[in-house]
């Protein structure tokens, strides 16, 4: 894949006029017509940003010099979306490719990569899990994977969720007795004693040599058929050990099968729900209301329905259900691993050709893009487009209630002090015990919803003693200061990604407490020169929140509102990181410290046992031969841990 050099048109306030900047050429002047027409006549991909440079539209062209005029031609009928849009461009700038082929996967790759915001995107980033037979190995092993790997192994799938992958390999466990673990064999035979799986006979221990290689491997070869969907025989062989298990009277043994085979009987009757003559094919219908559009896609791997998916799809008001598919499909089979023979879908799309082309290059083989005309086929394409319509429906009311939770509970809380535009919230806390190991937290919250990716710890290094004042001050100098040296470094372009990521500051900053944590606050903006506005969360005699401060006036809130209800949820989550940090760190130095009091134990061993045992008081109650287990440890060592707790209980009932 080749690209050329980049044009940046830039449209003046006008309308009427643009500047271009290509390869170091100076800023000149130009009519806009004929600009446009210096467009080249080739495939490539177009970037639309508004005044902000943000990219607000990425879309790719058969012929560029064809395409970014239409936008710009008033006699051209568009829908209210695109309009709106075509009003906020303030520049854009274009990559021509060799094909549109490559345009195609260009534009994926973008849209993926910026989100903009008038192009149909699909809300769910869902990967498919497979199951990976490591048929390589002399006793080899079955493995979720969330990934198709080019290796030695075999994979099964994907399967269309974590739940029926974890099934479908416990199952095979169960039935066949295949190893769970992940030792080496048959290097490390013998080594250790065989796991709770030989125990309860859900393992023939090879690990102890107890089935041959061979043998081994003629079960999991069964194994591997169950999973390519072959049960005839694995009902057969159940059924034949259950009835001998209760000849013996073996009651708990044949139960236990019986219940296998009612497990591997309902496997088989999802997967055989219709036959479409041993081909893989997706599926795929779409439902629209309004700005939502829910897709539902059917699953069909050699001719078994084996299982469906709902996708939300927002920025599609306007469009038309082809549009819309035309969009998922692109965006979906960019990001999964496994692409079937066949592709059906409801409606015909302009791009099928080119997306089959695509698809096949990516497969290996060659994909077809169909609608369903007739038949069994049609007939399943109705059933998907009344899924779809049905999770719309259902779902229509709860986005509704969850919006209100969160962005319209931000909004509510901006109507209180009179604020606009505000996504990004951030908050803080200081948690200590007397002023020991004091730490900070900060918690982001974007549109009403906790972005968890953001959170922030602080160790307070400055502050000696409870002093909560100085402890923010610290914090929060701290993380601007931090964020100020990111955005001069990416503006010298010396980004790296050890600086972090506090280069993005909120639009609000909420402190727990009133006057005094907002005056802390404000004081360390103005020392930086920055201008975001602060306010309060101000708790009463009660420490119940009952109000806001915010620009020295307290501000009395509704107590049965969403953003009341906002309020608290940040309250709570900033005390909660804050808190779970502070106890951490307790409990890390309370181990530290009572296990470097142990003679004989060093470093190594300190940590064997935490490794071996997690937490003190597994340590603590556990006996000499336990205490041996872990690497590092030996009998005048283990003897010397017991010891010392005993010693530590005689002295407290003392």
């Amino acid at each position: 894949m080749s690209f050329f050099p980049v044009r940046v048109i830039m449209v003046d306030k006008d309308g009427s006029y643009f500047r271009t900047f290509c390869l170091g050429e100076e800023i000149v002047l130009f009519d806009l017509e004929e600009e446009l027409k210096k467009l080249p006549a080739k495939p490539g991909v177009y970037l639309m940003h508004d005044k902000r440079d943000a990219i607000i539209y990425v879309g790719k062209a058969i012929s560029l010099k064809n395409r970014v005029r239409q936008y710009f031609q008033s006699s051209r009928r568009v829908s209210p979306k695109i309009q709106k849009m075509i009003s906020q461009i303030d520049h854009f700038e274009y990559i021509i490719t060799d094909s549109e082929v490559e345009a195609l996967v260009l534009e994926n790759n973008l849209i993926k990569e910026h989100m903009p915001k008038y192009n149909t995107m699909l809300k769910d980033d869902k990967t498919y899990p497979f199951v990976k037979a490591t048929v390589y190995e002399d006793f080899p092993r079955l493995i979720y994977s969330r990934e198709e790997k080019r290796d030695r192994s075999r994979y099964f799938g994907p399967f269309t969720s974590p739940a029926t992958a974890h099934n479908a390999i416990e199952m095979a466990q169960k039935v066949y007795h295949i190893r769970t673990c992940n030792r080496v064999l048959p290097r490390d035979t013998g080594k250790v004693r065989p796991c709770l799986n030989y125990h309860i006979k859900q393992c023939d221990a090879p690990c102890q040599a107890m089935i041959s290689k061979e043998e081994y491997r003629e079960n999991f070869n069964k194994a591997m058929k169950l999973l390519e969907g072959d049960y005839k025989e694995v009902i057969q062989v159940l059924t034949e050990k259950m009835q001998t298990a209760s000849e013996k009277m073996e009651f708990e043994d044949a139960a236990a099968y019986r219940d296998l085979i009612d497990s591997v009987k309902k496997v088989e009757i999802r997967q055989k729900v219709t036959d479409f003559g041993g081909v893989d094919r997706d599926i795929i219908a779409a439902a629209v209301a309004g700005d939502e559009a829910v897709v539902q896609v059917f699953f069909v791997r050699e001719g078994k329905l084996i299982g469906r998916d709902h996708f939300h799809l927002n920025g599609v008001d306007g469009e038309e259900p082809p549009e819309i598919l035309q969009s998922f499909v692109k965006q979906f089979y960019a990001g999964t691993p496994f692409i079937p023979r066949e592709i059906m879908v409801e409606y015909e799309i302009q791009d099928s050709a080119l997306i089959g082309e695509w698809l096949s290059g990516k497969r290996g083989g060659r994909v077809s893009v169909l609608v369903p005309k007739k038949g069994q086929k049609e007939r399943l394409m109705e059933l998907a487009h009344k899924n779809a319509a049905l999770v719309l429906t259902q779902d229509s009311e709860k986005i509704k209630r969850e919006e209100q939770r969160t962005a319209g509970a931000m909004k509510e809380i901006c109507g209180w002090i009179g604020l606009s535009g505000v996504s990004r919230i951030e908050s803080y806390d200081i948690s200590n015990i007397n002023g020991f190991q004091s730490v900070g937290s900060m918690v982001v919250f974007e549109d009403g919803k906790p972005k968890k990716s953001d959170y922030r710890k602080f160790r307070i290094k400055t502050v000696q003693g409870p002093d909560d004042y100085a402890s923010m001050q610290e914090v929060l100098t701290r993380r601007f200061r931090h964020g100020l040296e990111e955005k001069k470094a990416l503006e010298e372009k010396e980004w790296n990604e050890e600086l972090g990521s506090f280069t993005r500051f909120p639009d609000l900053i909420m402190m727990d407490g009133g006057k005094g944590q907002v005056h802390v606050a404000e004081q360390v903006l103005s020392e930086l020169q920055i201008d975001i506005p602060v306010c309060g969360m101000v708790k009463d005699d009660r420490h119940r929140t009952r109000g806001l401060y915010f620009k020295d006036e307290e501000i009395p809130v509704e107590l049965h509102s969403e953003g009341f209800y906002l309020m608290t949820r940040i309250q709570d989550e900033v005390h909660r990181f804050a808190i779970e940090y502070h106890r951490s760190l307790r409990s890390k130095a309370q181990v530290r410290s009572i296990l470097e009091d142990i003679p004989g134990i060093g470093e190594k061993r300190r940590k064997a046992l935490m490794r071996y045992f997690k937490s003190l008081e597994k340590i603590r109650e556990a006996t000499v031969e336990e205490l041996m287990v872990p690497e590092e440890m030996n009998e005048k060592a283990a003897e010397s841990v017991y010891r010392f707790f005993r010693n530590k209980e005689n002295e407290k009932m003392k």
